[in-house]
């Protein structure tokens, strides 16, 4: 049986609650990431901020602020201000599927990878769809 540790990324890009929105925009857009776990100095798992979560938090382009300025703005808030800290997280050893059926009927994007209360490594819905993919190019060859 595949477990998440199959499938999941790891490392994971993370960040520490005292980092600003601004470095959280930064890595979203240098990795091409939508979700950052946030950790402890010691890579304890404390929360997330997703990128819907940093839209939310940005000032409408209607305001038409200059760059430099929403850049200012995001450099003073705290990503502690704006996570979500209330994050179901799965085990290494979780099955694939009992991980996919939370990800379903949850409708989350991701999952977190904790073991022993450190980020060891994160699952998510692109992840999902790479495997499902494989899989039918698996089905094709053999059909």
């Amino acid at each position: 049986m595949l477990k998440v540790r199959d499938l999941m990324s790891s490392p994971v890009f993370s960040l520490r609650e005292n980092d600003s929105l601004h470095s959280a925009r930064e890595l979203m857009d240098l990795q091409r990431i939508r979700h950052i776990p946030i950790v402890t100095v010691d890579n304890v798992f404390t929360g997330l901020i997703t990128h819907r979560d940093i839209l939310s938090a940005t000032i409408s382009k209607l305001a038409d602020l200059d760059p430099e300025t929403q850049k200012e703005i995001d450099s003073g808030i705290p990503i502690h201000e704006i996570m979500r800290a209330d994050i179901t997280s799965v085990a290494p050893d979780t099955s694939l599927k009992d991980a996919a059926r939370l990800l379903l009927n949850n409708k989350y994007g991701c999952l977190p990878v904790v073991e022993g209360g450190g980020l060891v490594g994160i699952v998510t819905e692109a992840d999902f769809l790479r495997l499902t993919i494989n899989l039918m190019e698996g089905l094709e060859q053999d059909s």
